[in-house]
């Protein structure tokens, strides 16, 4: 109707540029519309006559530029924001008719004003005003200076990175398609998005290229224009596109792959970029099916993957398999597709947010090089060490697989092994080496978890033994051992380590290092850890080192340069040289060396005299001479026994040689060893210089040599030794006990003399205080050494009295004095100072570690000596066995817990173990300040991983002491209160720090069940505080939390690396640390198994147990009457059920017939599938014991029907062991006609499961009648047999039946006998898995054979389940219901594995010529419309389309557009439709035409409006629809195509809440229709 009033005006018009004058003054929105159409249709029209047409184009001339420029600028818009937009639009779109009306003249003036304003700047309006005006402009402009300078600003606009991104935009989606519409200008618009050198990014490039795709892919034949396939730049674009992380990237990267594809595919030609044999695109007429078979393959799966939805994704993934067949040419062996193809598919799997899917395309990836021969890799190495190990730094992807084992290997972890080993093989000699350094050194670039860090390492130390690494391979290895040291996992760093050494053995190349280079690698390795010498790690070093010896590369500073190899020997030799050289610079040095030297030089004497020993062993020699051996220890040794009477020796050289020694004898013997061990024969040399060393170590520490803070290095040097040299002396020669002895009770008396000295100065000297500390450490270390060595009975030497004397009678907590700075001048001064200034220890570490020496030695004389002596009670308050002394000396530990670092507590924790259970009669309050504090430190160490346990232990072992236990129980107390609060905060704590429980319940249950013999009170029985504080038992039996995800993780590899067992030398090496919250309750049931039930207190614990794990049951069943499968409320009540079946048999008689009436409750209740077979386990095993309480188990029968309706099939299933029952009764009719009358009334039960449990119980209890012919029962026999016989043939066929064979065939009912089964196994394994309980519930006996602190009785029974049981698996009796009418998939079409949602690309309706026709049915029918146009042309489904014209015809809409106006004739269409086509305006316009009409709706004011989701759209809820709105819908398989999307306005996406990803599309549009609708109602009431 517009169209026809301007043409009418125009006609009767007779001055048409006065009309466009008049028109464009002022210039209103609604005016610049008038004008837009008015130029529209004049620039439409005919020639005009000369001078007319003259007269329209200055006036044409004078709109452009004095009216819609300054419009576009903002100069002249209306006061509405929405005023300004829609004159804007109607600006641009008259610009444009000028420029048509004008032409090249036009063009060129606004063209060099757009630039001129670009090259001003002026802000993000400015510009995006002179691009629209270049958009205008382009396609007339002829002037190639000028064409080149748009061009040129427009690549500028686009590469720009930072704020002008919305002008970056507009010019990459309608600048740059403009210019590329003038030929001219194709070639460089061309050339500066794909150029070599400033290319923009690939989002603007592909947006870019989307709106040109008309001109460089043609849809007809091809022209003899640019051919964009020919582009090797191109595809690498498309490539980097379709692995973008945003979205709209991906989908115009994947339209424009299909627009090559159509074009190549119609063509048919031959073409190849570039031409050679790697093209990344090519095409021929004779493989036209092959290559549109894998691209329409490869673009299936590029789009389901957009799904992000494994369970849609997963069955497209075979369809990779195929694609690497269509892709390598069979009799050639090379690459037909370019491989990067293939990594573009890896990558988006790599990178996706669903770590499901991550996995999936990772261990496919890593599969198809382990089964098929793939050609040459061609650049796979730069996509294995970058794509593929980012995706594999992911730790949860290391999981298991539902159906593994715990303990087994992760998929993932055996597919690297296999991966690196095949792959490595594949690669050509030259290329290995750099591809292995690359990988190693990838490992180290990124923070990596110690998850993947380990199984990489493991798949590195799986490649067959090859030499490939050199010298920078080796610092490679050792920088990963680095990052290993990161993670606190001790067993998964100790593991990584052991398999880098490993990989090192297996793929150095020794001929190109050194032995410096290897010893330093050695070196990173830690001794506790994964390289010790009682390991088959350290045999394995061994042997590699023997078959390698004289191969390895010469050092640099090798003393044999005559040689071109070293020997291990010679370098061993060199080392220890090297290593006693003292440099005339370093003799007086106050520092002490590093421990590194002395620890490398032990470890490469241990290497070398072992590599000695294994030669010899090889070659046959019986006798050991030693000599190599010998040569290394001698340099040590003369140094040793010149210590005591030289005192000339260098202090360096006397430190180097003490740490030698100390590293020598603190390493440990091999478990293979024999008398002739290499250690042995070490031992042997060094416990000859013993009376030198010691002569050395009395003179430092007792007179004035040590006078410095950096001195208090050494003193802790040659305390270390002291300890280290008895244990020598022990092991080797007794006869040096004499010498030991001697030494230590003149240091004794010598410290006493020093700490006894008073000094008569105010200020104290550094040197006097320095000799103060160093005497009270070694009288704490000489008090750990007569603790630690009953077997030397060093406590009767003389000294020992005088050393407890003192400690009793000193001042604890005794604080050093700082001492003054100020020393006297002497050669030394100046090395003085600087020791004071740059020591690490500052004075307050000084004095701490003084306090704590006071109580390690307090600590020494109250375990040895509780009371002291007669003689030395001089006065009564003095005595510690008074209960004043005890008092003072404890609120001095309280004092010293406040005043101490956390890390120094140790001992002040031991003096109070002592002290607490004497003076909790007399000062309770004093001893409840102690377990506050005590407590207070615990938790605030909580999060220190290093000295958190040894900490804990001695809290447990002070808090939970027998005594201290027993008397605060005695006195029931506030300090009995505090202990149990102190118990419930302890279980707390363990929730979220694994471990804690278990360290506190070891320590009580050996306490308890084992006592010392030592006992301190007179306490009768220490298993009294087992039935105190049974709360603790109770609660381990329950213990444990529900993991997260990350945390199971963790848990697996641990057990996968401990079921490696010796192979992986972490696990001899590392400590076993009980930390499993499994071992807790292990614990608790090894500790319940020693119970013995023929003792009175034993007996009376297990009872109180008993009901107290009933009452949690209880409660557990009161807080939540209905629970989830694997919840932590059914996890408890399976655990409460485990541990009352453990204690069944421990129960007398009297005690069961007064619990099973609670057994029988707990019955009724709806439980797990678990806890009811524990429950029926238990009510059966205690009839079975004591058959007379049958009577209260038929009384279960005789509740009404409202109660039993969940339990009754708990009751029946006892029933079906009823042979077990009886087993023990002499007259079994009676029980037996009571059973059969029970039984028979539920076999008519409405219930089906009921009837079939009945059934099952039915069957069992008339076998038995039928064994035992019972003839009162002969007139029943027809009516049963009949019924069960009716009951196998159940309807023949269908679920009935399946049901019937099922629950017979139920592990419960057909393999499991409840007594035989009887064992740990089958209560803690075996029932949770066979009743699929969650794995990480398993328990199994490998755990209670790894917990050693508490052993089972020797005679225990029933530890193993029956093979029959144990070999069952889940699936054995949760058989799966499968359908006997399968499908053949040779009978199906080729994609009905692919879900519907994305279906291959060339289904799609083909597109037709250019045909639009407006059918004005409202107005002929007088029906007013809104102004809101919906497009479906998109849209190819007939019932998406017929609900959607339905609801545009309810609502209003001005026009539904469709691609095709056949659809209205489809019956589908008109079913749903219901006849709204018939009134409502329908308008055609084809797909190929949508672009032209998006742009003529513009230029009418309308907004365009999207339905997709992209990084900018807006919400729904939130958006405010224009009055003229276009609403474009997209397709129902890929939504809106790339080449569209940057013709819209605005996207608009519905808000959603679920998991699923899209509507379908008619209930999108229906959404938008309604909210348009909603939105215009309102404006129109409040107008």
């Amino acid at each position: 109707m517009e169209v026809v009033l301007a043409d009418t005006l125009l006609s009767r018009c007779g001055d048409r540029a006065a009309l466009l004058r008049a028109l464009s003054a002022p210039l209103c929105a609604e005016r610049a519309e008038a004008l837009r159409l008015l130029l529209q249709r004049l620039a439409a029209g005919g020639p005009a006559a000369a001078g007319e047409a003259e007269a329209l184009r200055r006036a044409a001339w004078e709109v452009a530029l004095e009216r819609c420029r300054p419009l576009l600028r903002g100069g002249e818009g209306a006061a509405g924001c929405g005023e300004r937009v829609r004159a804007a639009r109607a600006a641009r779109g008259a610009l444009r008719h000028c420029v048509q009306l004008c032409g090249a003249p036009l063009a060129a003036r606004l063209a060099r004003d757009a630039l001129a304003e670009l090259a001003a700047g002026g802000g993000a309006g400015a510009e995006e005003a002179a691009v629209e005006a270049l958009v205008a402009a382009a396609p007339r402009l002829e002037e190639p200076e000028l064409l080149s300078r748009c061009v040129a600003a427009a690549l500028a606009l686009v590469r720009e990175e930072g704020e002008g991104e919305a002008a970056a935009a507009l010019v990459a989606g309608r600048l740059l398609p403009a210019l590329g519409g003038n030929g001219a200008a194709l070639p460089r618009v061309w050339e500066g998005l794909l150029g070599a050198g400033g290319a923009p990014r690939a989002g603007r490039a592909l947006l870019a290229l989307s709106a040109l795709a008309d001109a460089l892919l043609p849809r007809g034949p091809a022209g003899p224009g640019l051919d964009a396939r020919l582009c090797p730049r191109f595809w690498r674009l498309v490539q980097e596109g379709l692995t973008e992380r945003d979205g709209l990237c991906r989908k115009r990267a994947r339209y424009l792959l299909k627009r090559a594809l159509d074009l190549s595919g119609g063509q048919r030609a031959e073409l190849r970029c570039p031409p050679d044999e790697s093209s990344l695109f090519w095409w021929s007429a004779e493989k036209n099916e092959q290559l549109l078979q894998f691209w329409e393959t490869y673009i299936l799966i590029m789009e389901t993957l957009e799904g992000n939805q494994i369970h849609v994704i997963k069955p497209v993934l075979p369809k990779l398999n195929s694609l690497y067949e269509l892709a390598i040419s069979g009799d050639k062996g090379c690459w037909l597709f370019h491989p990067s193809w293939h990594m573009c598919i890896y990558r988006r799997m790599f990178e996706s947010e669903n770590k499901t899917l991550t996995k999936e395309g990772i261990l496919h990836f890593l599969e198809l090089y382990e089964t098929k021969h793939l050609p040459n890799p061609l650049g796979f190495s730069e996509f294995v060490i970058g794509p593929l190990m980012d995706a594999l730094s992911e730790s949860s992807l290391y999981s298991r697989t539902p159906g593994q084992s715990i303990g087994a290997c992760p998929p993932l972890g055996i597919r690297l092994q296999k991966f690196l080993a095949t792959y490595l093989t594949l690669l050509p000699e030259e290329e290995k080496g750099s591809f292995l350094l690359k990988f190693i050194q990838k490992m180290t670039s990124r923070h990596w978890c110690a998850v993947p860090i380990l199984f990489l390492s493991m798949a590195l130390a799986s490649i067959p033994a090859c030499k490939v690494l050199g010298a920078e391979g080796l610092h490679a290895l050792r920088d990963v051992l680095q990052c290993t040291m990161i993670t606190h996992q001790i067993l998964l760093r100790g593991a990584a380590q052991c398999y880098l050494l490993q990989t090192t053995m297996h793929l150095t190349d020794v001929e190109k290092v050194s032995f410096p280079e290897v010893s330093s690698f050695l070196l990173s390795l830690r001794p506790e850890e994964s390289l010790r010498r009682d390991t088959l790690l350290w045999t394995e070093l061994c042997s590699w080192l023997q078959g390698n010896d004289r191969c390895f590369r010469k050092s640099v500073t090798s003393d044999f340069e005559h040689q071109e190899t070293s020997s291990l020997c010679q370098y061993v030799h060199s080392l220890v040289g090297e290593y006693f050289k003292t440099p005339a610079s370093e003799r007086e040095n106050c520092f002490m060396p590093d421990w590194f030297e002395a620890k490398l030089v032990s470890t490469m004497i241990l290497l070398a005299a072992d590599v000695e020993q294994m030669k010899n062993k090889y070659s046959g020699k019986s006798n050991i001479e030693w000599i190599e051996l010998e040569a290394f220890l001698n340099p040590l040794l003369d140094v040793l026994m010149k210590l005591g009477s030289n005192a000339y020796i260098p202090t360096v050289k006397t430190d180097k040689s003490l740490q030698l020694l100390l590293k020598l004898l603190q390493t440990r013997w091999l478990k293979c060893s024999n008398s002739q061990d290499v250690l042995v024969f070490i031992w042997k040399s060094l416990v000859t210089p013993v009376e030198s060393i010691l002569e050395f170590v009395l003179r430092r520490l007792t007179t004035n040599e040590l006078s410095t803070v950096g001195d208090l290095d050494r003193c802790d040097l040659y305390l270390t030794v002291i300890p280290e040299t008895v244990n020598l002396c022990l092991k080797v020669n007794w006869k040096k006990m004499p010498s030991i002895k001697n030494f230590l009770s003149s240091l004794i008396n010598a410290s006493i003399r020093n700490l006894q000295e008073r000094n008569s100065e105010k200020e104290p000297k550094m040197k006097e205080q320095i000799r103060k500390v160093a005497s009270m450490a070694s009288l704490a270390a000489v008090c750990e050494i007569m603790g630690g060595k009953p077997e030397a009975h060093l406590e009767s030497l003389p000294s020992v009295d005088a050393l407890k004397k003192f400690i009793s009678f000193s001042q604890f907590n005794e604080v050093l004095k700082k001492p003054s700075h100020v020393e006297e001048k002497n050669r030394y001064c100046f090395f003085h100072s600087l020791c004071d200034e740059t020591t690490s220890q500052g004075w307050g570490k000084i004095v701490a570690r003084y306090i704590r020496d006071q109580w390690i030695c307090l600590r020494f004389v109250l375990n040895s000596f509780p009371t002291l002596p007669q003689g030395y009670e001089e006065t009564s308050e003095m005595s510690f066995s008074t209960v004043e002394r005890s008092k003072k000396t404890l609120q001095s530990a309280l004092e010293a817990l406040s005043i101490l670092p956390s890390d120094q507590v140790l001992p002040v924790f031991d003096c109070m173990k002592v002290l607490v259970p004497k003076l909790l009669d007399s000062s309770e309050s004093l001893c409840i300040e102690a377990f506050d504090l005590a407590w207070k430190i615990i938790s605030s160490l909580s999060n220190t991983q290093l000295i958190f346990w040894a900490n804990l232990k001695a809290f447990a072992q002070f808090i939970f002491d027998t005594e201290v236990l027993a008397v605060a129980a005695s006195a029931k107390g506030q300090a009995y209160a505090k202990i149990k609060e102190i118990i419930f905060k302890l279980i707390d704590l363990s929730t979220t720090k694994t471990g804690v429980f278990n360290v506190v319940l070891s320590h009580c249950c050996q306490s308890w069940i084992f006592p010392t013999v030592d006992e301190r009170s007179a306490l009768t029985n220490a298993f009294l505080n087992a039935g105190n504080y049974s709360e603790l038992i109770t609660e381990a039996c329950v213990f444990g939390t529900v993991f997260r995800r990350d945390q199971r993780l963790i848990q697996d590899v641990h057990a996968f690396i401990e079921n490696l067992g010796e192979k992986c030398a972490a696990n001899v090496v590392t400590e076993s640390t009980n930390r499993d919250d499994h071992y807790v309750r292990v614990c608790a049931v090894k500790f319940l198994c020693l119970v013995d039930a023929s003792n009175i207190l034993h007996k009376a614990f297990m009872e109180d147990i008993f009901i107290k794990l009933l009452d949690k049951d209880e409660l557990v069943s009161r807080s939540r009457t209905r629970y989830y499968a694997n919840s932590l409320q059914h996890r408890v009540k399976n655990r409460v059920w485990q541990t009352l079946l453990v204690l069944l048999p421990k129960l007398n008689q009297n005690f069961l017939c007064g619990a099973l009436d609670r057994v029988f409750q707990a019955g009724f209740s709806n439980n797990q599938a678990s806890v009811k077979y524990f429950i029926e386990w238990i009510i059966i095993l205690s009839l079975h014991k004591y058959p007379q309480f049958l009577d209260k188990f038929w009384d279960c029968f005789c509740y009404d029907e409202e109660k039993l309706k969940t339990s009754i099939c708990t009751f029946l299933s006892v029933l079906a062991h009823f042979d077990i029952i009886l087993q023990n009764t002499s007259e079994k009719k009676p029980a037996l006609k009571k059973a059969l009358i029970v039984v028979l009334q539920w076999c008519f039960n409405h219930n089906f499961s009921v009837r079939l449990y009945a059934l099952v119980a039915l069957k069992k209890i008339w076998g038995m009648c039928r064994m035992l012919r019972v003839e009162e029962f002969e007139a029943l026999t027809p009516v049963i047999e009949s019924s069960l016989q009716q009951v196998e043939n159940m309807h023949g066929t269908g679920n009935a039946r399946r049901n019937w064979q099922r629950i017979q065939d139920h592990f419960f009912f057909a393999t499991f006998h409840p007594v035989e089964d009887y064992s740990l196994e089958t209560i803690f394994y075996t029932l949770p898995r066979l009743s699929e309980l969650a794995e990480d519930e398993w328990i199994s006996l490998s755990k209670f054979d790894r917990f050693t602190d508490i052993p089972l009785p020797p005679a225990f029974q029933g530890y193993h389940s029956r093979r029959e049981l144990r070999d069952l698996k889940p699936s054995d009796w949760s058989q799966q219901d499968m359908g006997s009418h399968s499908v053949e998939a040779d009978s199906q079409p080729e994609w009905t594995d692919v879900q519907k949602k994305i279906i291959p690309w060339k289904n799609s309706t083909p597109s037709l010529d250019l045909e639009t026709a407006f059918q004005d049915r409202a107005a002929k029918l007088g029906k007013s419309n809104s102004r809101l146009i919906v497009v479906a042309s998109l849209i190819d489904k007939p019932t998406n389309l017929g609900g959607l014209c339905r609801t545009s015809e309810i609502f209003g809409a001005s026009a539904l557009v469709v691609g095709s106006l056949h659809y209205i004739q489809d019956k589908q269409f008109q079913h749903l439709s219901v006849s709204a086509e018939q009134w409502l305006p329908l308008v055609e316009v084809k797909p190929s035409q949508l672009v032209d009409y998006l742009q003529q709706k513009k230029t009418e004011g309308y907004t365009i409006i999207g339905v997709e989701q992209t990084a900018k759209s807006f919400d729904l809820t939130e958006y405010c629809f224009p009055e003229k709105s276009l609403l474009l819908l997209g397709n129902e398989h890929e939504g809106i195509p790339a080449n569209l999307i940057h013709h819209l306005d605005v996207c608009v996406e519905i808000p959603q809440q679920g998991i699923i990803r899209s509507l379908n599309v008619h209930v999108s549009g229906a959404l938008l229709i309604w909210e348009y609708t909603r939105q215009q109602v309102i404006k129109q009431k409040q107008q």
